[in-house]
């Protein structure tokens, strides 16, 4: 895969969308889970299709007539083979973000903007060995329990914004089983 910087520059990406090349386009609805273990870590993955030290919480779209919280634990299912978990919270509200100019043209063959995304907060309720990336289709390289606070540098820049929100909703359950309140 090409980098990012071989296709556009930052005020080239800002150009296009005030051009109106994005903001012309669709979110696409989906929706993602923080999963935390035992001791308040965080799971993520790095994709097998970025290569690069990105990782990211489980995310994925809404299949027809599924609701939210089926949607959530399936992408589970689909991402790191297990749903072992329970939910602990909903989101308040919708989260978005948007890709980078660049990436546009290879996700969904360019017909959305970005993702708009309802997050879950889940306890997992399995045991490492539980969880298993080399699924159907595997979407992950490799895997981590990671500290909540850490999250944001460890993310692809272009969705750093939308897990700082999602950490301001979910902070207060990053907390080892037992404690949360």
């Amino acid at each position: 895969m090409t980098e990012p910087d071989d296709y556009i520059t930052e005020a080239e990406d800002a150009a296009a969308e005030e051009d109106g090349e994005v903001t012309g386009l669709p979110y696409r609805d989906g929706v993602g889970v923080m999963l935390f273990n035992a001791s308040g870590r965080v799971f993520v993955a790095r994709r097998i299709d970025i290569p690069s030290e990105a990782w990211q919480m489980p995310q994925g779209g809404i299949d027809p007539g599924e609701t939210l919280r089926a949607a959530a634990l399936r992408e589970l299912e689909e991402e790191i083979g297990t749903a072992k978990a329970e939910v602990m919270a909903e989101g308040r509200d919708w989260l978005t973000y948007e890709f980078p100019h660049w990436l546009l043209p290879n996700v969904w063959d360019g017909h959305y903007r970005g993702q708009r995304q309802k997050w879950f907060a889940m306890r997992f309720t399995g045991d490492d060995a539980d969880i298993n990336i080399a699924t159907e289709t595997p979407e992950f390289l490799d895997w981590k329990w990671e500290d909540i606070k850490l999250l944001p540098e460890i993310i692809v820049p272009f969705k750093r914004r939308l897990y700082q929100d999602i950490i301001s909703e979910f902070r207060h359950l990053a907390l080892p089983r037992g404690d949360v309140s």
